[in-house]
């Protein structure tokens, strides 16, 4: 017998770059028992080398994460904030287009959250300096999605917009504040232990 769901809620997670944006969709539903199920939609990313000019980048940025709001209809988006780095003309180019995926979301209606780098490392991996390649090992655990080429950058931008979309669920779940025990956390959240 096939167990009647309750609740579904789709977030869409998005690591915002200039040459390649990785992004990952995931749908969280909650059965009558109030059991938590993750399910992997899609993950990938968009592709932006064969555009030499700025703008025609944020273009495309916008359309493909149009595209993807408009046939996933998340019910929220989570993005990665840019960390800061020496070189001020690509912290520019960084915010630019996190800036118009934002808006691609936003005229959608659809609510949007930020995460630093180390606060989603944090989230998936329990360690905040965690490599992405450590974080794609986790949501290869977590999720049951086959493992893929370690030395493949794009999966790993990829992995690490499913991170932000997992991060972004583990924080409006707040679990640990609504648990009352250990106990009861871990019966809650049997994903987020290792055994």
């Amino acid at each position: 017998m096939q167990k009647e769901r309750l609740q579904e809620k789709i977030i869409l997670g998005i690591d915002p770059g200039t040459q390649i944006m990785g992004y990952g969709i995931l749908m969280i539903s909650y059965d009558q028992k109030k059991h938590k199920q993750l399910e992997l939609l899609q993950y990938g990313v968009i592709r932006l080398t064969k555009y030499k000019q700025h703008e025609l980048k944020l273009k495309k940025i916008f359309e493909r994460v149009l595209g993807l709001i408009d046939e996933y209809v998340p019910d929220e988006v989570a993005l990665e904030a840019p960390f800061y780095g020496k070189n001020v003309q690509s912290m520019l180019k960084l915010g630019r287009a996190q800036g118009v995926a934002m808006a691609a979301a936003l005229s959608r209606q659809i609510p949007i959250v930020e995460y630093a780098p180390k606060k989603v490392k944090q989230s998936v991996t329990g360690n905040g300096n965690a490599s992405k390649e450590q974080v794609a090992n986790m949501l290869q655990s977590l999720l049951k999605f086959p493992s893929q080429p370690s030395a493949d950058q794009q999966l790993l931008d990829a992995t690490d917009a499913l991170a932000v979309a997992l991060c972004h669920h583990y924080q409006k779940a707040t679990p640990a504040r609504q648990a009352k025990s250990w106990k009861a956390f871990v019966a809650d959240n049997p994903d987020r232990i290792k055994k």
